[in-house]
């Protein structure tokens, strides 16, 4: 069914995309891997020993997509508690976790965002004026959802979604309304995912 995912025979997934969803789809992810930036080894000049022992930041990102990537672990800016001296020890465990996880989490999330644009560059010809059916072995399907996940939560924080509620507003936009076309890819990459949980469930 263009559009679903639906399951290959022996593992992973399969979907049928147009050259317009194929085009959304890889300029997303290559905005993504714009916003997470380089990683250590590439500011290092390509140095792997300076990605092993490279320290993450210790504070949250001042873009707001990013801080939805990568949120603080022990604080909820929305919900500190009453306490000051408690409130100032779960931002030192925030920072101290953010300093050794964060880079492990950016290599991973872009390497997933790169997954997705190689996938989508070996069939791009093929969908010129048709669809292109692409076959994801399951290991390809696991760092699809990942990616999909993180696009829409890139384009959730555009629209400043914070959870599914803020959503019923959304669907009643008039067409002319300048958010609209991000919409329609928030909603429409939701059902990429969810396709693509059911799919790869046992």
């Amino acid at each position: 069914m263009p559009g679903h995912f639906e399951p290959l025979p022996g593992g992973g997934a399969t979907v049928a995309l147009d050259d317009v969803e194929i085009s959304i789809i890889r300029s997303l992810a290559v905005q993504l891997l714009e916003l997470i930036g380089p990683g250590p080894a590439e500011d290092a000049g390509g140095d792997p020993l300076a990605e092993l022992f490279a320290e993450g930041p210790s504070e949250p990102p001042a873009d707001p997509v990013l801080r939805r990537l990568f949120p603080d672990a022990y604080t909820d800016p929305e919900r500190e508690p009453g306490d000051p001296a408690e409130a100032e020890e779960r931002r030192a465990h925030s920072a101290e976790f953010r300093r050794y996880t964060e880079n492990d989490l950016r290599a991973g999330k872009r390497e997933n965002a790169l997954a997705v644009i190689r996938t989508l560059d070996q069939v791009a010809s093929s969908a010129e004026g048709g669809e292109a059916v692409l076959k994801l072995s399951p290991e390809r399907s696991r760092q699809w959802l990942s990616a999909l996940n993180d696009l829409r939560l890139a384009v959730g924080s555009r629209l400043e979604i914070s959870d599914e509620e803020d959503t019923d507003p959304l669907y009643r936009l008039p067409d002319q309304d300048p958010r609209k076309p991000m919409v329609l890819a928030y909603l429409w990459l939701g059902g990429l995912q969810e396709t693509l949980v059911s799919t790869l469930m046992p």
